[in-house]
């Protein structure tokens, strides 16, 4: 069976991608984690995740992916035994040295190894497998072809997760020193400033022996964006997935906002299950695509799948991100036999305004709320306060959870 992977950088987009369809969610505690700038989640919430996910079905795996030093392994071990007690389902490690103390200190858990260990052959796979891991997260500069190739000459019990969504890295598989070198935020223990998105002003970059050989960087209005990945979209691409023997399939982005992962979550879930209901008379929904294009994102490319590095045009051609649509309130109740919902607002919301609901299974479905009135029942026309509680009536059936965001074009 195949797993839907998606990220949980804390509570509330752990929250999100349970609800929207999610088999498995990948998440840190306060170290060891390769995201420092989520949320991420004490002991305790560990805890409090895997009881969460757990009782609903759904698998916790944690982040242990640092290249740690030396002077940091006395922590670990009493981290990594704590994640043993509390239940977690894996932890995903780049480091063998980390490796082989998980076995030592929790043998109980299984062991995913990050793409940041760069796996990019059957040989070296198989090699993770033999000692002791149970998944390779498998680097992202593999075509599908090579993919396929992996699979064939891999041990069967040795599972393969791929990434098929979201931000893309200039770097091997993350492996980046740019960010240590400018301001001395080391990359590799979870702190990229992400330099590669930064504007650079010169107009070309040549090499002494070659200087005919010019590298221009200023694409779009002034503006040079050279080393800036497009983010990987497979939406389009769901049999090819499908039929390359991946175990895991991948969304990134944990400091993504929960409403990016409900969506990513759901679109990815609403296709995969179209796919497994009939493979042989799939057809993919080019509303899919448009759910994608709602989230905050770059431009999409299919990343390396089909073109290798060194052919693939993977740059964006403008800075900065394709902002997402506005999310509103979040469904607090069911609707009530008179089709009123309470809600918590996100983003200031108009009554008669267009709106969509974002409901598991389902694309989209266009509405206007009204009747919009505050906790205390009186009538108002906006709910500007953020996190304020308040309901309006709204035409089609809700369901506790339930998203609602803007509608129409942005």
């Amino acid at each position: 069976m195949i797993e839907l992977l998606s990220p949980a950088g804390d509570f509330e987009k752990l929250r999100a991608a349970v609800r929207y369809g999610a088999d498995a969610v990948y998440l840190a505690g306060e170290s060891f984690g390769m995201r420092a700038a989520s949320g991420n989640f004490t002991d305790d919430e560990l805890a409090e995740a895997v009881e969460f996910a757990h009782g609903k079905g759904v698998k916790i795996y944690v982040t242990v992916n640092v290249m740690p030093r030396t002077d940091e392994y006395p922590a670990l071990r009493t981290y990594l035994g704590t994640l043993a007690r509390i239940g977690v389902d894996a932890v995903i490690v780049s480091d063998v040295g980390v490796l082989m103390l998980v076995k030592e200190v929790a043998p109980s858990l299984e062991i995913h190894i990050s793409t940041q260990a760069s796996a990019v052959s059957a040989a070296a796979c198989t090699a993770w497998y033999q000692l002791g891991a149970s998944r390779v997260v498998l680097a992202r500069e593999l075509t599908m072809s090579e993919i396929v190739e992996i699979r064939k000459n891999t041990p069967p019990e040795l599972e393969l997760e791929a990434f098929i969504h979201g931000a893309m890295c200039i770097a091997y598989s993350g492996r980046c020193l740019l960010s240590n070198y400018f301001i001395g935020r080391d990359a590799n223990h979870g702190r990229c400033a992400q330099p590669c998105r930064w504007i650079y002003n010169e107009r070309v970059i040549t090499e002494e022996k070659r200087p005919d050989d010019r590298i221009v960087i200023e694409e779009h209005d002034g503006d040079s964006f050279v080393m800036s990945s497009r983010d990987t979209c497979m939406i389009e691409h769901i049999p090819a997935l499908m039929e390359a023997g991946i175990t895991s399939f991948k969304i990134e982005g944990r400091v993504k906002s929960a409403y990016y992962t409900a969506v990513v979550t759901n679109t990815y879930r609403m296709a995969i299950d179209a796919y497994l209901a009939d493979p042989a008379g799939y057809v993919y929904d080019p509303v899919w695509k448009r759910e994608l294009e709602s989230v905050s994102h770059r431009e999409y490319h299919t990343g390396f799948y089909f073109t290798p590095p060194h052919e693939s045009a993977n740059t964006v051609t403008a800075p900065g991100y394709i902002r997402e649509k506005a999310y509103l309130a979040t469904a607090e109740t069911d609707s009530d036999e008179n089709g009123r919902v309470t809600f918590i607002q996100r983003n200031k919301l108009v009554s008669g305004a267009p709106m969509e609901l974002l409901t598991p299974g389902k694309a989209g479905i266009p509405f206007v709320g009204t009747d919009m009135r505050d906790a205390d029942g009186a009538p108002i026309d906006a709910a500007p306060h953020p996190l304020m509680r308040f309901s309006m009536v709204v035409p089609v059936p809700v369901k506790a959870g339930d998203i609602i965001r803007a509608g129409g074009e942005e």
